[in-house]
This record gives C-alpha cells, structure tokens and sequence, in this order.
C-alpha cells in the first residue's frame, strides 16, 4: 500500500495512491477526498449471499465494527484517495505476514491491503465481561500487507517480554501482537472504584502493545458536566 501522511502530524490525513485495479478497503465514511478513484461499499464479510449478510452481522454485533466496509479501486495508475479517522490522533501501519498477526481493539481500523483480512476471535467468559475489546470476540488480522490502525492522541509502541508483563488501562489499548497471552481484570478495589481505574489488561509472553495517549471515555466524562440538561417542570 502506498500512502503518506498529510497535515499536523498529530492528527494526520492519509493519502493513498493507487495503481490501476488496485483495491484497498477502507473504514466505512473514512473517505475525505479521492481522484480516479471507485468506491463501492460492500458486506463486511468474506462469504457472499446470505451467508455473507449473517457474516457481516454477527461481524457488528460482536465486533462493534460496521455492517458495510469500503472498497476503494483505482481507476487508473496515479489514483489517490484520502482518508481521515474519526478520532483526532495518529495513525500508524502495522504490517502483517504469516508470522505476524494483530489483534485489534474496537475503532482502531482504518484501512488495509486487500490481501489483509481479520477474523473475530472468541474471548473466553472473564475476558468478555467488561471487555472494550469487542465483547465476546476480538478482531484479528489475517494475510499478508499492511493494516492501518489510528488512536484518539498519540500511539506509543511497548514491548512485554517473559520477564516483564505489563498492565495496561483497556482503554488506551489500540492493537496487540497475537503471541501475546492477556486477560482483564479489575484494576482495584471494588470495580475501581478506590483508584478512579476500571477494567485493565494484563499481558503477558513476549510481543509488543500500541497504545494511545489519550482515553476518550475520559474525556466525555470530562465534559459532561459542562453539557446543559433538560429541567424538570
């Protein structure tokens, strides 16, 4: 996939460029801008028919990812599509292969190669609970390129290794190596409450996590006390 990034570097707009038949699949309303370019949006799913309709539900429902997902072709060489996440923050490339894979968090895809696909993973009952990380299922990548994944502020990349598990808010979590084992659990006291912590992640083995600098549920908390409500008569 060729693409840059375009604008403050904080919160960036990528540019793709694509060659005549090429496909990229986009994050469904990511599009900013495009030239000789086709979009078409399509059933998130890799079967077609009604499997693919179930497919592409059961998809959202347990992902919480769109029914739907763009599909960008190029209609001539030197094609170029733009595309912006919903969230103000950065935007990394994961690259992926037969010897690695991501498991992503909810919202963290942009965009990707066509040869890159994801699959849902089930989380047994304890990590599905609380989980922000899908419910009863995770996304994980598949295939061979480059998968976009973008965070609300900053993205930080930090190694676990067999000597060093980490503990992260899962919250700030945006992707993971899938060599990584990791359960949830409450941060402290009772549901958090003591420390202001809700559910975090503990990863353990040896892979790196990207995380984001900033909690978006954070801030609409922050901000809700400066919303007017309705009064009562």
């Amino acid at each position: 996939m060729d693409y840059r990034m375009l604008g403050d570097t904080d919160c960036p707009l990528v540019e793709i460029t694509l060659m005549q038949g090429e496909t990229v699949r986009v994050e469904r309303g990511a599009m900013a801008y495009m030239a000789d370019v086709e979009i078409e949006g399509r059933l998130n799913s890799k079967k077609s028919g009604i499997g693919g309709l179930f497919g592409a539900i059961g998809r959202s429902l347990t992902s919480g990812e769109s029914m739907f997902i763009t599909e960008a072709v190029g209609q001539r060489n030197g094609a170029i599509i733009g595309i912006a996440p919903a969230l103000p923050g950065k935007v990394v490339a994961l690259s992926v292969d037969d010897n690695t894979s991501y498991r992503l968090n909810t919202a963290a895809f942009l965009a990707s190669d066509e040869g890159v696909d994801y699959t849902m993973k089930r989380q047994d009952i304890g990590k599905a609970l609380f989980a922000g990380t899908g419910g009863l299922f995770v996304m994980e990548t598949e295939g061979e390129g480059e998968v976009l994944v973008s965070a609300f502020g900053d993205i930080l990349e930090l190694e676990v290794t067999e000597d060093r598990p980490l503990i992260i808010d899962n919250e700030h979590v945006v992707a993971w190596e899938s060599t990584l084992d990791y359960h949830l659990e409450i941060a402290s006291g009772t549901f958090g409450f003591t420390t202001g912590e809700g559910i975090v992640n503990n990863f353990s083995g040896h892979g790196k996590v990207l995380i984001q600098t900033r909690n978006l549920h954070s801030l609409a908390d922050a901000i809700r006390v400066f919303i007017p409500t309705q009064s009562s008569n």
